[in-house]
């Protein structure tokens, strides 16, 4: 794929916005919880589990059998969890089986929702779960896909608000990536390593679907639309930088 200087520009531009991050800068800030949704990043991933590494708090992994589920089972056997052994079949089992192999982490902290099959379920499901347990926490790391980051984090405000339960989410990408040209190769930087990233035509698709889906009308998932999540107000740069990659030639096709 060829992207022109103008094209990077503007993926860079979304994929900022889209990787919403309101941890990072206060790494301090209390949580009870992280909720680590299945997706296929494998930087992302490593990242939130070291990070329990240092700390007691439990997790609960979401994700059944969805769209990511082959790519995350791939890029672990292509990487260098390839050693961990599971016989699962749901993303959050086999993010269970890396949390204990590869990092050490306790089985009992590990909480499991595995029959999410996308995001609204993720936060359905997962309201389900805890409260079957006991009680929601009130203050949840929430953790996913960092171009899913920002979408995921309204449809869990969004659902556990209609189901009249009261959360405070703290959207936590792990790392925001971005777009650099390297000679003639552009690269997908941000994370520590290149192992288990996007490959390219998917991170851009993913970037314009997002924009697509966040997008409050009759397409979107707002309430003008599919009524998934509330409204959210596109910065002017995300709409103005969208509109120039949906209109370049570079891309036709990838709007999905």
């Amino acid at each position: 794929m060829k992207l022109s200087v103008q094209n990077i520009h503007d993926l860079n531009v979304i994929s900022r916005w889209l990787a919403e991050d309101d941890f990072s800068s206060h790494p301090a800030r209390q949580v009870d919880m992280m909720i680590l949704a299945g997706h296929a990043v494998l930087p992302n991933i490593t990242g939130a589990f070291r990070m329990l590494t240092s700390n007691d708090m439990p997790v609960l992994l979401s994700g059944g059998v969805g769209h990511s589920t082959l790519l995350l089972k791939q890029a672990l056997m292509s990487s260098g969890y390839a050693r961990v052994h599971t016989t699962a079949e749901s993303e959050a089992e086999w993010l269970a089986a890396v949390a204990v192999q590869a990092f050490g982490l306790r089985q009992e902290r590990l909480l499991i929702e595995n029959q999410s099959r996308n995001c609204g379920e993720n936060a359905d499901f997962s309201l389900s779960f805890l409260l079957s347990s006991g009680s929601a926490p009130a203050r949840i790391l929430l953790v996913q896909d960092p171009l899913m980051q920002r979408r995921t984090t309204a449809t869990f405000r969004t659902v556990w608000a209609r189901r009249n339960v009261s959360a405070e989410f703290i959207s936590w990408p792990v790392f925001v990536p971005y777009l650099t040209q390297h000679h003639d190769k552009c690269v997908i930087s941000g994370a520590d390593t290149q192992e288990g990233l996007w490959q390219l035509e998917r991170y851009v698709s993913m970037i314009l679907g997002e924009v697509k889906r966040l997008r409050d009308d009759e397409n979107g998932y707002g309430p003008a639309g599919m009524h998934f999540i509330a409204h959210i107000d596109l910065p002017a740069e995300v709409e103005e930088a969208s509109q120039r990659l949906v209109a370049s030639p570079e891309l036709v096709g990838l709007v999905r």
